[in-house]
């Protein structure tokens, strides 16, 4: 299930910031496809438009996109161009102007035009949000700024993204929220917490789930089974097995019913029902019927599916706009 994978992730690992709240990347109108274990990209009518020539390719971020090719990963831009050599064992997205490569066993930063502005020298590395991105040194977590120059000393056991001018930290077993400065805000008392999404962050306590506003206090009581982040004024929850959602003061306005329930993107979510994924509205409605393997959210009003192994991309009434022909063994990550 998506969401073990996600949580497993964010807990114990915090390499990358998962949560199901993330803003969607920008799509610039092109979406990455295979064909023949090589990717292009297509545009929103299906149209190839950058042939199928890289061994991997992402969704593009700032104007740029990441791909591989002969083993190397490098960027181009959305005519096709590559505009940074291929020359990384491996990279990340843009994000805010920098992007996280990989090289001698440590993660360092470069420009749009390649330029390394911060030598690879950290373990581990996350990408830059609100100006400030996560690094981890002598066995804990702290924070730079664009320059390289650590603001934020390491002195977390675990660490995230910036968001909505907070990060949750771990310090032993519980999780609290720092500001920028490094302030702690929200005292560390939360055996699992999210991060702010809408102003909102869910927490477990006493086996039960809830939300906390920006200030530590108590936003919606805990009483779930499970929770998810805000997006759009919804969250999913659940209730025994099923989820349904709440909007912010805490009302279900839509009935547990499905067996996962993720957040809403461009005015449908993704929800799992007799082991197939569909979409529905903001009113609860059906609107494509579960029948995918895999989904992915909505993004320039496509979203792209799996069947069988094969990908494919799907409009907002469920019809296909492009379809592979092979198996993807190799999917775009």
């Amino acid at each position: 299930m998506k969401r073990v994978i996600i949580i497993v992730i964010c807990l114990t690992l915090s390499l990358i910031s998962c949560t199901k709240h993330e803003k969607p990347k920008e799509s610039a109108g092109l979406f990455p496809v295979s064909q023949n274990k090589q990717y292009g990209y297509i545009d929103r009518t299906g149209k190839m438009v950058i042939e199928p020539q890289f061994e991997s390719a992402q969704v593009f971020s700032e104007g740029l996109a990441l791909i591989h090719k002969e083993g190397k990963y490098g960027y181009i831009d959305r005519t096709g161009k590559i505009v940074i050599t291929p020359q990384f064992k491996n990279a990340r997205a843009f994000s805010e102007g920098l992007a996280r490569i990989f090289e001698r066993g440590n993660f360092g930063y470069i420009d749009k035009t390649g330029k390394m502005l911060i030598k690879p020298q950290f373990n581990i590395a996350g990408a830059f949000s609100e100006g400030l991105a996560r690094i981890f040194e002598g066995g804990k977590y702290g924070y730079i700024d664009r320059t390289g120059k650590i603001v934020i000393k390491p002195q977390f056991n675990n660490a995230s993204d910036f968001s909505e001018g907070l990060a949750r930290v771990g310090i032993g077993k519980k999780y609290g929220y720092i500001d920028k400065t490094g302030k702690m805000v929200i005292k560390p008392q939360f055996t699992i917490a999210g991060i702010f999404s809408e102003g909102l962050a869910f927490f477990k306590q006493d086996d039960k789930w809830g939300y906390i506003d920006m200030t530590g206090k108590i936003a919606i009581k805990p009483q779930f089974d499970n929770t998810a982040a805000f997006s759009g004024g919804l969250a999913g929850v659940a209730l025994g097995d099923k989820w349904g959602y709440i909007n912010k003061t805490g009302e279900l306005v839509i009935d547990p019913q499905f067996d996962d329930a993720l957040k809403f993107s461009e005015g449908l979510a993704q929800v799992y029902m007799n082991k197939k994924w569909g979409y529905i509205d903001r009113s609860g409605k059906i609107v494509i019927n579960p029948q995918y393997d895999e989904t992915q959210d909505f993004s320039g009003g496509i979203a792209s599916v799996m069947t069988e192994g094969k990908q494919g991309y799907i409009d907002r009434t469920g019809k296909y706009i492009w379809n592979a022909d092979v198996d993807q063994t190799r999917k775009s990550r």
